[in-house]
């Protein structure tokens, strides 16, 4: 196991020259270019840029669900590129937490069945589970809708489950992959609020978004274009004009 101590206790994810590289047949396509990018503990990091930017490539080498052609990407101090998927799936249980667009909810499981799933692989008890599911769905205010299936709920109500089973094993650090993408506009504002507000209780947030009014929330903005990182700013009301220069 490699420990990368410099700036360990500042930041929780740093990558190095990061590249993903795709090989398509005789085509080649860069998906990610010499990313270099720190992320503070607690910070709220909104990752912005248009479709095609690499946005969800780079989501998905953080959180360990892809690994990168080169580079380094260190979780907490240690370099995930590097690790085995065992050890990769035990880390992505304890210390990341997703959100997605499309919820990936399971349509046959209730909203308190749906948060308790991840506890199950942990092996966590079945009362354990029940009791913190139900404090969870409760806190992101669906306490009234544990027993309702997914088909039951609205977009913004299955976004809160999402959010809550992405809570269900106190993860140090939460990812959300466009989470207002599929909802409506009022929805999508009090989905980042709450995420804003386990940003506020500890949590770090990585929210990548093409939608440039959800940088208000942000401690610091970052611009990803054609897979590079372009700028990276903090203050999101006050920087945001000069992002959009960039782009």
């Amino acid at each position: 196991m490699v420990i990368h101590k410099a700036n360990k206790q500042k930041y929780i994810i740093q990558l190095e020259d990061v590249w993903k590289i795709y090989q398509m047949d005789a085509v080649q396509v860069t998906a990610l270019q010499g990313v270099h990018l720190d992320v503070k503990k607690g910070e709220f990091l909104v990752i912005l840029g248009p479709s095609g930017s690499g946005k969800s490539t780079l989501l998905n080498m953080i959180g360990s669900l892809d690994l990168p052609t080169k580079g380094k990407i260190f979780l907490d101090g240690r370099n995930i590129a590097n690790l085995p998927e065992s050890d990769l799936a035990q880390l992505r249980g304890k210390k990341i937490g997703f959100v997605f667009q499309v919820f990936n909810l399971i349509p046959s499981l209730s909203a308190l069945e749906n948060v308790s799933l991840p506890m199950m692989f942990q092996g966590v008890s079945r009362d354990e589970r029940i009791k913190k599911a139900g404090y969870l769905l409760k806190k992101v205010n669906l306490g009234e809708r544990i027993t309702h299936l997914p088909s039951e709920l609205s977009g913004g109500e299955r976004q809160r489950v999402a959010i809550a089973r992405a809570l269900v094993n106190n993860p140090e650090v939460i990812l959300a992959d466009e989470p207002t993408g599929n909802l409506d506009s009022k929805s999508g504002q009090e989905i980042v609020e709450m995420l804003r507000q386990f940003n506020k209780e500890g949590k770090t947030v990585i929210m990548i978004t093409h939608e440039r009014s959800l940088t208000k929330y942000a401690d610091r903005i970052c611009l990803l274009k054609d897979g590079q990182i372009m700028s990276c700013l903090a203050d999101g009301k006050k920087k945001m004009r000069k992002l959009e220069e960039a782009m």
